[in-house]
């Protein structure tokens, strides 16, 4: 395995997590799939479609997110928007995210 391909793995493994924070802290906002995969992008989380539609389905039935149909226009959109579950989870992830993000800075690092 080449150095990118290792680091693209481990890239990948990190952000995992930081995408469901992401999405629980977006969604506060009713969205529906594609315009959330922009909105991940244009804030620098990388995901495809083959990622963030099972998560959502995940979410929902986990009970962190609440969904409905929008039939409104000419193509029905399903909008998604964080529970109150969800939202005290995305608090509880923050914090421990918060937390980890200093532990990392105060461990020493080789220039």
């Amino acid at each position: 395995m080449s150095t990118d391909e290792t680091l693209d793995t481990h890239l990948q493994e990190l952000r995992r997590g930081t995408v469901v924070l992401a999405c629980l802290r977006l969604l506060t906002t009713p969205g529906y799939g594609y315009g959330l995969l922009e909105e991940l992008a244009k804030r620098g989380f990388a995901t495809d479609a083959n990622t963030l539609y099972p998560l959502l389905r995940r979410l929902e039935k986990q009970g962190h997110l609440e969904s409905e149909w929008n039939t409104e226009e000419a193509r029905p959109r399903k909008f998604y928007r964080t529970s109150t579950a969800g939202r005290a989870l995305a608090r509880s992830l923050t914090d421990d995210f918060r937390a980890i993000a200093t532990a990392i800075g105060a461990l020493p690092q080789e220039d």
